[in-house]
């Protein structure tokens, strides 16, 4: 990375920072810091248009990612914020909250907010190197836009259809296993891992190898981390059916269910 692509890279740091260190503020007076997950997809379209901006010569590449990202952070941001306002503050939060006592309001700017700004700007490496890159769009290209509009089409499908199940007071306590969630136990985390996957394409038209460190967190975070593997085992200890179902379905990879 050269001294301008660091230069704008920093730009972009700083300005998830602030942008995270105010939707702080803003939850000490809700006291909600589950606030923080609508604002993820957001997140990455804000430091797209900083590094446009940073960059200042808006090739076409740049304009592209901003295209795709923001399309993403619509939707995204749009399905959690519903969540968020139905639902209030994620259990995840209130126990960290519950856990952190009169130290928590400084403790969550640490641990939740300035972290997931480390944590997507470090991700948004792919979206810093097509900004950057001055490469002509090729094939590369079109096939990243191609596998991220697959993912985004695939995360919306899932969460679409996990989103009318709940709506169904009949499914309280029953476990999905229709739809694309009778392919995998987590479809729209698949959605994602693809999506970004696709956008490191588009990087690698641009020259842009080094970027895969973006991919490959976001790809171990889902898997290992805040995805997955802390969904799997809150959902073991309130869906009876469970086992059942873990069973029957694929992890995350889509395939047809055993048995």
């Amino acid at each position: 990375m050269d001294s301008s692509v660091a230069t704008v890279a920093l730009s972009g740091l700083a300005v998830v920072l602030v942008a995270m260190t105010l939707l702080w503020l803003v939850s000490l007076r809700r006291q909600d810091a589950s606030i923080v997950d609508p604002f993820w997809g957001p997140g990455f379209a804000i430091v797209t248009a900083t590094y446009l901006v940073a960059d200042g010569r808006y090739v076409d590449r740049g304009l592209l990612v901003l295209v795709l990202v923001t399309a993403w952070a619509v939707r995204l941001g749009y399905y959690l914020l519903r969540r968020n306002t139905r639902e209030g503050e994620d259990a995840r939060y209130r126990a960290m909250r519950e856990a952190g006592g009169s130290g928590w309001a400084m403790r969550s700017l640490v641990t939740v907010f300035w972290l997931q700004a480390a944590l997507l700007w470090v991700i948004s490496a792919p979206l810093l190197g097509s900004v950057t890159s001055t490469a002509p769009l090729g094939a590369w290209d079109m096939l990243g836009a191609a596998v991220f509009l697959m993912g985004l089409a695939f995360e919306s499908v899932a969460d679409l259809q996990l989103t009318r199940f709940k709506a169904d007071p009949a499914n309280r306590g029953r476990v999905l296993d229709r739809g694309l969630w009778r392919y995998s136990r987590h479809p729209n985390y698949f959605g994602e891992f693809v999506l970004w996957w696709g956008l490191y394409l588009i990087a690698v038209g641009g020259g842009a190898y080094w970027t895969a460190v973006g991919s490959l967190m976001i790809s171990f975070l889902l898997l290992k981390v805040s995805g997955v593997t802390m969904l799997e085992e809150s959902l073991k200890d309130t869906k009876p059916g469970y086992a059942e179902y873990v069973r029957k379905t694929s992890t995350f990879i889509p395939r047809r269910p055993r048995g």
